[in-house]
């Protein structure tokens, strides 16, 4: 049997899941003894004992899509199982494996003895620096601002209006979770609405270029903590989808919002949703990028790329509409 390391990150849902360890300590105890339960207080706490783990292990990540983020490079050099037990704000990730919304109990189970299969992972690699800095929070441990670097992620990089809401969420308030704090965090971006010169490349293809509103890359079906943003998008599938709305005013906006959260957003002619495989962005001005929620910075040229079956996963064993496989 593979060696099993459950990691709670204290720091998501506000710090609350902290308070919950003990309680997620006694009822991992109870279904594998043999597990070993750490409580790291930093991500770089954490990424050592994941390092230090034998290859395979499967590690039970008590947490949402920022954790898994900061852990992934880490879990993909081990060649780790990821086995998630959803506990964050956003949780895309957990929806895409089928994972959301079961119990505590259940949602163990399935992490212990569940078998593995592959998922696909998207990289962003940043070739000029940020463009700002100062977002009150810590850097990153994937970015060094001096040379090019490449930062992987599970879910989505979002690019525009929805990095800058992400960040908005981050620094939101403690008792706003999930979706309703990413609407608030919307309506305050609204009040700054920018947009972007871009000039995209796609598969080595033509550039596509003009301002926009966001262009952003999924490769789970929903981001921001559920917005069914690409219904086209799966996991392992080989390819990422990119989302692009154009510019719009406050009110074109305003009208957009529940149309995405409907995932009706695609027949309005200025959104649109192509796969792809390799991206390459040029930004007129710096451009804010985030990856699963976890703020990067704004920079003026990166590209994206999709890298196949790169991470050993746990989904759940049974039909769900949350599941990326849409079955």
């Amino acid at each position: 049997m593979a060696a099993v390391l459950a990691l709670t990150n204290p720091h998501a849902q506000g710090g609350r899941l902290r308070r919950s360890a003990p309680a997620l300590a006694r009822a991992l105890a109870l279904r594998a003894p043999q597990a070993h339960w750490a409580l790291p207080d930093t991500v770089a706490e954490a990424l050592h004992l994941i390092q230090h783990q034998p290859p395979g292990t499967r590690v039970l990540a008590f947490g949402g899509d920022g954790t898994v983020n900061r852990w992934l490079p880490a879990l993909r050099a081990g060649d780790h199982t990821l086995a998630l037990v959803p506990m964050g704000s956003g949780n895309d990730l957990a929806r895409a494996l089928g994972l959301h919304g079961l119990a505590l109990t259940a949602a163990l189970e399935c992490a212990l003895t569940s078998p593995e299969s592959f998922m696909d992972v998207g990289e962003v690699v940043l070739q000029e620096g940020p463009g700002d800095g100062s977002t009150g929070f810590p850097p990153h441990p994937g970015i060094d601002t001096q040379i090019s670097c490449a930062v992987p992620f599970h879910s989505s990089l979002a690019v525009g209006f929805d990095a800058s809401v992400g960040l908005r969420a981050l620094r939101g308030p403690p008792w706003l979770r999930g979706q309703p704090r990413y609407l608030w965090a919307t309506l305050k971006e609204l009040f700054a609405l920018r947009h972007w010169g871009l000039r995209i490349a796609v598969d080595g293809g033509p550039a596509w270029q003009g301002r926009v509103l966001l262009a952003s890359t999924l490769n789970t079906r929903s981001y921001g903590s559920g917005m069914p943003a690409a219904p086209a998008a799966r996991i392992d599938d080989g390819r990422l989808e990119l989302l692009r709305a154009g510019a719009m005013g406050r009110g074109d906006v305003l009208t957009l919002l529940p149309r995405l959260l409907r995932g009706t957003h695609l027949s309005d002619p200025r959104v649109a949703l192509q796969p792809f495989q390799t991206l390459e962005v040029q930004a007129a001005e710096p451009v804010p990028l985030a990856v699963d929620g976890e703020y990067l910075g704004a920079f003026t040229r990166f590209s994206v790329r999709v890298l196949p079956a790169a991470l050993r996963v746990v989904r759940a064993q049974h039909p769900t509409k949350s599941m990326d496989t849409g079955k």
